[in-house]
């Protein structure tokens, strides 16, 4: 079965564990474009997603907007705003957010629909899970 129309967040550590989930998302039915990482440091965001099968999350994902927005806003700023534009609520995009400043790495497996103001998708599966 195809679950690839579903958003998923994973945290892990390093570019061996992007690589390794890349992979998993990929048996799972996610496209190399539906396949993202996000780290707090560009140059890091960039260097693995250059050594992994990941994609960086770009204008086409965040839309015309987001993507100009980001122009001016701080770095925490435009991470929670392309978390947001994948679906992922403000609450779990600040904690999302904390998880990068401990140099953590996300690994994301979008679904494919695009989001924008408060909107976002109640179905999104985050693992290590998190109580809330």
């Amino acid at each position: 079965m195809n679950n690839a129309t579903n958003t998923k967040v994973h945290t892990v550590n390093n570019a061996v564990e992007v690589q390794e989930q890349v992979y998993k998302f990929q048996t799972e039915g996610y496209a190399k474009d539906q396949i993202f990482v996000l780290t707090h440091d560009k140059d890091r965001t960039k260097r693995i997603a250059e050594n992994t099968d990941a994609e960086k999350i770009g204008v086409a994902e965040e839309g015309l907007s987001t993507a100009i927005a980001n122009i001016f806003r701080s770095g925490g700023d435009e991470l929670r705003a392309k978390m947001r534009s994948l679906g992922i609520s403000e609450r779990d995009a600040q904690r999302l957010e904390r998880e990068m400043d401990q140099d953590k790495v996300l690994v994301i497996a979008w679904g494919g629909k695009e989001y924008s103001g408060e909107d976002f998708d109640p179905s999104v599966y985050y693992y290590p899970h998190y109580i809330v």
